[in-house]
This record gives structure tokens, sequence and C-alpha cells, in this order.
């Protein structure tokens, strides 16, 4: 089967409620981003969880930019509740935290530069030395902080075109860093795989633990992170996973489409 062939079964959409999923595993993922740096323009790479779900339900900019992705990967246990609702079989359970390092183990095998953008204070740089460490070989051309004004975007595009990047991690959570790279993807020079990361930078800089692997499997790491953090994260996933349930069961629409 030629590249061109399998580049379009793989970039097949799926329906899911008012969103689309790509049905992938690892190894398929993993082949299309090789084939995505072979082509002229960037593409993004998106993951949707229940927040994320949540999120795209009211706000009409992140749900253009899940839209406009190239791939959006479905992450966690609520995804896949919602899944047997809706008569889908996924291959996998394509979360951020396990997928993106086998996209910076491959960047380094395929010899391609790298730039993280996200976090804050010195997380980025943390997360370069550590990457660094654990993939020897990868070409980390650039770290920055995920906090700047909306003045200093076109800062931030010159910053990741000059550093002549071919894959940026782009990790400042939802929605804000895939709202920022659908307004900003067409201005890459370099750039041919734009991924979407939330706290990645954070857990590959161990700011933040994760889950046992046991919990992993389980499907219940988001308890683990309400533990760790239950102030912040309550509403999301007390109260979310609820709104989450209640609109996949109803398939209800979007605020913004009433």
């Amino acid at each position: 089967m030629e590249n061109t062939e399998v580049s379009n079964i793989l970039t097949e959409r799926t329906k899911f409620y008012h969103l689309f999923l790509n049905n992938l595993d690892t190894p398929e993922a993993l082949k299309l981003c090789e084939q995505f740096y072979n082509e002229n323009s960037p593409h993004t790479i998106y993951f949707i969880n229940a927040h994320c779900y949540n999120v795209s339900m009211r706000n009409h900019a992140y749900y253009n930019a899940l839209s406009n992705a190239n791939l959006i990967l479905n992450d966690g246990i609520g995804i896949k509740i919602a899944s047997y609702f809706s008569k889908l079989k996924l291959k996998e359970n394509m979360n951020g935290t396990d997928y993106i390092p086998k996209l910076l183990w491959q960047a380094g095998q395929l010899h391609k530069k790298v730039f993280l953008l996200g976090a804050k204070d010195n997380i980025p740089q943390i997360a370069r030395k550590n990457i660094e460490s654990r993939f020897p070989g990868i070409e980390i051309v650039g770290s920055r902080s995920g906090y700047f004004t909306k003045e200093e975007s076109e800062s931030v595009v010159a910053t990741i075109n000059n550093s002549k990047a071919e894959l940026l991690v782009v990790a400042m959570g939802v929605p804000r860093q895939e709202i920022w790279l659908n307004e900003n993807i067409s201005k890459f020079t370099n750039v041919k795989i734009a991924v979407a990361g939330g706290a990645i930078l954070d857990f590959l800089a161990e700011r933040v633990k994760r889950a046992p692997i046991w919990m992993q499997k389980a499907g219940i790491e988001w308890f683990f992170r309400l533990k760790q953090e239950p102030r912040r994260l309550f509403k999301r996933y007390v109260i979310g996973n609820g709104v989450f349930l209640a609109s996949v069961l109803f398939n209800k629409s979007p605020e913004f489409n009433k």
C-alpha cells in the first residue's frame, strides 16, 4: 500500500458526538507522524479527555481549534466510557503523557529538532535536561515558559521559527494551547508537528508525579491527580465528570449552538 493510501486511512475521522476522533493505536500514530515530517505544511495533534469535551461544549474558539486539528486522539477512561454509548471501539488509550515521550523518542531517532513551549518559571529547562538524559541524541533547540502576553505572541513564533524546530511541544493547558496553535500554526516556517500536551512538561520535569501503573491501567489516574491537587482539580474531576456523563448520555448540543 502506498504512503498516501496509508495516510488517508490513518487520518480518517470518526464522528464522536459533536466532535471527531482519529481511532489509532501508538504504532499507527507514530507512523503517521513520520510521514508528517515529509510534508510541506505543519500538522496539529490534540488529545481529548472528559474535561476537554466539557470545554468544547461551551468554548467556540476551542471547538474550532479541535475541528481544524489534523489528529485528535482519545485520552482517558471518560472517553472510553462515552465510546461504549456511541458504539465506537477504541483501539488504545492514547493519552498525551504516554504518547508525547514516544514522539520525542521518534524525533531523536529521525534527527528532528525539538522546541518546548509551556509550563512556568524554569520547568521547561528542567524538562529539557531530563528529556536529553532520557533520549540521548535528541536535539532540543529551544525551550520557553508558556506564560506570555498576547502582545508577545509574535515574538514567541519568531523564536520558534529561528530555532528551525520541526517538532513543537506546547504545554499551556486546555483550551489556551489549542486556541493559540489554531491562531498561529500557519505562521511556522519549519514546524511539521505541533502537539498540545497540557501538563506534559511538568511530568517530564518530574514536578508532578504520575499515578502508580496499576492506577493508570485501571483508568483512575484522574483520582491520583485529584488527591495531589484537590482544590484546583475538584471542579474539573468531581463535578466535571458528572457533567460529561450527562452530556454524552443525553447527547447534548454545545451551548454555542443553542
